[in-house]
């Protein structure tokens, strides 16, 4: 897929792994429409993208906000265009410490679903039809071993990522045929808010850069003709790996510097 002069929508774009793919994206050249909840983080985020050279614009909204998902849409029409590429980052894990599910209060497990769950449905729903319409299009949803996997204490979130994956396969199998492609990628374990606040003891020090991951995620994106309609891409190989490069790169200029 082309992404020069395409119009993207990354949400959960304040920080982390969204962060990281709008700048991606951007320095491909698509227009960039970020949303998240965090106004001030958010315009952060976009500004930096302008700082560089892109074309980036902050929407500030919860997605998990029915009365949200119109705005989100029309701002995003007004802003940039009809959305080519669309990319559900945002997520939610719900109480921290994560409690087993006999544990968890429906109303928790009802805002991890509208978040993780129910606002991508709305949005995927609101600019769908004019990606059927154009012929061509790509939203990719961004999901979890959680979801194939069993972990204890990962109820909530585990049930919201493994719905995700069979919602979007059963939209792939609706619009076969239209040009347009629906994919969810796994990225594995990388060093973010929402890994330190799941597993406060884990080693940060040895997890993958969100830009780590964005640097895969947007080579699938580029050849994703080559990806069956409705796929799960486990990118977390390709992740680690692109963080060992990137680190024997750091290094190795490292190296030159102290050499001069």
């Amino acid at each position: 897929m082309e992404i020069q002069g395409k119009t993207a929508l990354v949400t959960g774009a304040s920080r982390g792994l969204g962060a990281a793919l709008a700048r991606g994206l951007a320095r491909d050249g698509a227009r960039v429409l970020l949303v998240a909840r965090g106004a001030e983080a958010l315009e952060e985020t976009a500004e930096s993208i302008r700082r560089d050279g892109g074309e980036a614009y902050a929407i500030a909204a919860d997605l998990g906000d029915k009365s949200a998902i119109h705005r989100i849409a029309g701002e995003a029409a007004a802003l940039a265009g009809s959305v080519d590429i669309l990319i559900h980052d945002a997520a939610t894990l719900g109480p921290v410490p994560m409690p087993l599910l006999s544990d968890t209060a429906c109303e928790d497990l009802e805002a991890v679903l509208a978040v993780n769950l129910i606002g991508p449905f709305r949005l995927t729903r609101a600019l769908l039809g004019a990606m059927i319409l154009r012929g061509g299009g790509l939203v990719m949803s961004i999901t979890s071993d959680a979801s194939i996997e069993a972990y204890p204490g990962w109820g909530a979130y585990g049930v919201s990522k493994a719905a995700l994956e069979h919602l979007t396969r059963i939209w792939a199998a609706e619009t076969e045929g239209t040009g347009v492609r629906l994919v969810t990628v796994d990225p594995g374990e990388m060093d973010t808010v929402m890994h330190a606040e799941a597993l406060p003891e884990a080693d940060r020090s040895a997890l993958p850069a969100p830009e780590d991951a964005a640097r895969a995620i947007l080579e699938r994106i580029r050849a994703i003709e080559e990806t069956p309609n409705g796929a799960r891409i486990d990118l977390a190989g390709a992740v680690a790996a692109a963080a060992r490069e990137r680190e024997t790169e750091e290094a190795r200029r490292a190296a030159a510097s102290a050499s001069r």
